[in-house]
């Protein structure tokens, strides 16, 4: 078996992490205890570019616990955890590439490993994965059935393709489950993206002006998040109805170059490119903190930061510090990738459970070609959206009512009214 791994000494200690969060994914344990009955994926090859996490190493033998094939890498250089990575690889004798802190060449060599696998599904974060393969490996996408992308990022990128005629396969977008983003986004990242920065740099939220670019599900977590720490939030927006709810929700709106005089914390958050630029930089207090919780490390311009200083340090882990020519000095956390996996863990298990439930059952429906699926990025399909939610209430001991036989009448009548 190949595979990259940067401390096959880490293994114990990765197994013993990952056992702990799969405690709290009771929903994935459900499925999976299905999938070993039933064995779904017979035959089935899945390559697999995600965050290699604790949830990620249970999201993978849930899926080889239903027959299939699976090789793994990682989505972002700097969101690997080396234990994991070891733990797989000795534990479960998953395929595993990904070393933390790897560098281009490194990363994009290990999607090329997972490619060699001859896949039959793909399971992306970001699209990376799904981008290499039509644009390198082209020999493989006939044997491809379909695929999975679990970010908002990795959505936009593919819809893009299926506009310009070039997706070569269908694709479910798991991010657009309701299960997904409305908890994974707003309270996963959220929570985390805040632990990255609190790691990183033990700052004091309280009383700190954090400016939030961007207010979709994760931007609204993190500025949520914040607030209830005691921060006054700052959000930037071109969205003028976002921008608008943004005002509704109690929040401060400006423009960012506005917010770039004032605020003491940056966080991206778009998904978007150089969303923070030289001329926010020149603008910023001494000691103004810059982070990104969007999937890639584009949102910051850190060509044009490194430009404007004259000097760089690293005063702690997960913190560079620049000098400006201004004599101001600004600090940059994670290199500018996402900081909530960068500096912190990522997202809660208890939250990915859904997501990756999602990304269990998505597979499933590809697979068992019920839906003739053309070259397209679909949503996840209600019913599945609908029994993750349903599975997780379960599991947490929560009970809902039902309409009666007369509500369901009246909901479905045109004829009734006042």
């Amino acid at each position: 078996m190949q595979y990259d791994c940067k401390d096959m000494g880490l293994a114990e200690a990765g197994k013993r992490r990952i056992e702990w969060a799969w405690e709290s994914m009771p929903v994935c344990a459900s499925i999976r205890a299905r999938f070993e009955r039933e064995k779904p994926l017979a035959g089935v090859r899945i390559a697999a570019c995600l965050h290699v996490t604790t949830e990620t190493a249970n999201l993978a033998s849930s899926l080889r616990a239903g027959g299939a094939e699976v090789a793994l890498c990682a989505s972002n250089p700097l969101s690997t955890q080396d234990d994991v990575v070891a733990s797989l690889v000795k534990h479960e004798g998953i395929p595993t590439f990904a070393v933390k802190g790897e560098d281009s060449g490194r990363y994009y060599g290990h999607i090329k490993a997972v490619l060699d696998t001859k896949p039959t599904i793909t399971m992306d974060d970001g699209a990376d994965l799904v981008s290499m393969l039509h644009k390198e490996r082209r020999e493989l996408l006939g044997a491809i059935r379909g695929g999975t992308e679990e970010t908002t990022t990795g959505v936009i990128r593919l819809r893009s393709m299926e506009r310009s005629g070039v997706l070569a396969y269908p694709i479910i977008a798991i991010n657009d489950a309701e299960t997904k983003h409305l908890f994974d986004n707003r309270y996963g990242t959220g929570q985390s993206t805040i632990d990255g920065i609190l790691r990183a740099t033990n700052m004091l939220f309280a009383g700190s002006r954090v400016v939030v670019f961007g207010y979709g599900w994760c931007g609204r977590g993190a500025a949520s998040r914040a607030k209830g720490m005691g921060a006054n939030v700052i959000i930037c927006e071109v969205d003028p109805l976002k921008a608008l709810e943004a005002v509704m929700d109690g929040y401060t709106v400006m423009s960012s170059l506005e917010a770039a005089a004032i605020g003491d914390v940056f966080l991206t958050v778009t998904g978007d490119t150089t969303v923070i630029r030289a001329e926010h930089f020149e603008k910023m207090k001494n000691g103004a903190i810059v982070a990104n919780a969007g999937h890639f490390n584009v949102e910051i311009d850190i060509p044009a930061l490194e430009g404007l200083a004259v000097e760089k340090r690293s005063p702690r882990e997960n913190v560079a510090q620049y000098l400006l020519r201004n004599g101001r000095k600004i600090n940059l956390l994670g290199e500018g990738r996402l900081i909530n996996l960068a500096a912190a863990e990522g997202h809660p298990a208890m939250v990915m459970d859904m997501s990756f439930a999602n990304q269990l059952l998505s597979v499933e429906h590809i697979v068992s070609g019920a839906a003739k699926l053309e070259r397209k990025v679909y949503a996840v399909p209600r019913a599945i959206d609908g029994m993750v939610a349903a599975l997780k209430l379960a599991t947490m001991g929560v009970a809902i009512d039902e309409l009666t036989e007369k509500q369901k009448r009246y909901l479905a009548s045109w004829e009734e009214g006042t």
